[in-house]
């Protein structure tokens, strides 16, 4: 009898750590959907500003954000907001691969200017799950540049067209012991898995 409860308690336990992994891990991926829309939001009217301002009116709204929200917001850090827009969002060919990375890593890749280079490096980041630091060091060594031309246009041709199935709804995480589907799971986690689903 003592071994069965023994084991009901260990079960329970490792439940709730692999509860609580599966939670932070749907935040994480909740906090950066929201980022990611933010920014896209904030790149769009800061396009649309420049247009009509010029590009001077990243640096006053640079300046009034960081008083009126008492957090810095850096002209650099405006202006890739805009950037990410530009590139990707108002881009036919990188608008699939716009919402699967974490911020950090779009704000290395805006620096790149071949859109074939751009979707090499985030489905390498997506295969590989890399840092930003690993990314960095695979741009720096210029990985891509040193492909050869038939290679790079495999690795492209192939992973862009698989792209879309990367992130899905209802999203499942699995285990070692089974698969949870996170919608499914409780009230509150419903509304956080139909929430991931909007991405851009």
């Amino acid at each position: 009898m003592k071994e069965r409860d023994k084991m009901n308690y260990y079960n329970e336990i490792k439940q709730e750590l692999t509860n609580n992994e599966i939670t932070k891990r749907v935040k994480d991926y909740s906090k950066n959907t929201s980022d990611l829309n933010t920014y896209y939001k904030v790149g769009k009217l800061l396009s649309e500003a420049g247009k009509c301002y010029g590009e001077g009116i990243i640096k006053d709204y640079s300046e009034r954000l960081s008083t009126d929200l008492n957090k810095k917001f850096s002209v650099r850090s405006l202006y890739n907001m805009r950037l990410y827009y530009e590139r990707f969002c108002c881009n036919e060919k990188l608008q699939p691969v716009a919402a699967i990375l974490f911020w950090s890593h779009y704000c290395e890749l805006l620096r790149i200017k071949d859109d074939n280079e751009i979707i090499y490096y985030v489905n390498i980041c997506k295969r590989q799950n890399l840092s930003k630091r690993e990314l960095i060091n695979k741009i720096k060594y210029k990985e891509y540049k040193r492909l050869d031309e038939d290679e790079r246009l495999r690795l492209i041709n192939k992973e862009h067209n698989n792209i879309e199935d990367l992130v899905k709804n209802p999203i499942l995480i699995k285990n070692s012991y089974n698969y949870i589907e996170l919608s499914h799971r409780s009230s509150s986690n419903s509304a956080t898995a139909a929430s991931l689903g909007r991405l851009l």
